[in-house]
């Protein structure tokens, strides 16, 4: 099926194969060039128009973790179809699990870029929106968190100080509450 939605300059393809659609996506890291008659180049962006189906990678998780621990964990994003180990390539002598389990859910919403599963943080999937370590917003990565900024204005308001020139200075004294 293909839908033109001309107002919005989108293109929308149902595509019948959920392995051939995640291969496009690989194959096109989500974007791609059209050339037009004219000779003109869009950018396209190339995306589910939903949330659709992901193949989520978790690293950071000890082998003994049981899968209901993961399943209890993602339900809340989403129903998890299968969870897989990842294994190392036939290029090393043996194909054993390299530790980092695949699952394969749709989703319902995104999950954070970072999360914590049974004490450990994880997780990873293609087209995961940036989500900030400090804060937990989406848009934003920690070196340039509003929050992280704001709140250490007094450690750099000192950047290119001296240590020489904080000692000269004197001892730096800040009144408690009873002091006022």
């Amino acid at each position: 099926m293909i839908q033109i939605e001309g107002p919005k300059r989108q293109v929308y393809i149902q595509f019948m194969d959920d392995e051939y659609t995640q291969d496009i996506l690989r194959t096109t890291k989500g974007q791609a060039d059209y050339r037009h008659i004219t000779g003109e180049i869009s950018h396209v962006r190339i995306d589910f128009a939903g949330m659709g189906t992901r193949h989520i990678r978790i690293a950071n998780l000890p082998p003994e973790v049981p899968e209901r621990t993961i399943r209890t964990a993602l339900a809340q994003y989403g129903e998890i179809k299968t969870i897989q180990d990842e294994t190392w390539s036939k290029a090393y002598r043996y194909t054993v699990a390299n530790g980092i389990k695949v699952i394969m859910t749709n989703l319902t919403k995104h999950l954070p870029s970072h999360m914590t599963i049974a004490g450990n943080r994880v997780l990873t999937y293609d087209g995961q929106p940036l989500t900030c370590y400090g804060c937990g917003e989406t848009g934003h990565m920690y070196q340039v968190c509003p929050s992280r900024h704001g709140a250490s204005k007094e450690t750099t308001s000192m950047t290119g100080t001296t240590w020489a020139q904080i000692t000269a200075n004197g001892p730096h004294h800040q009144r408690g509450p009873e002091e006022k």
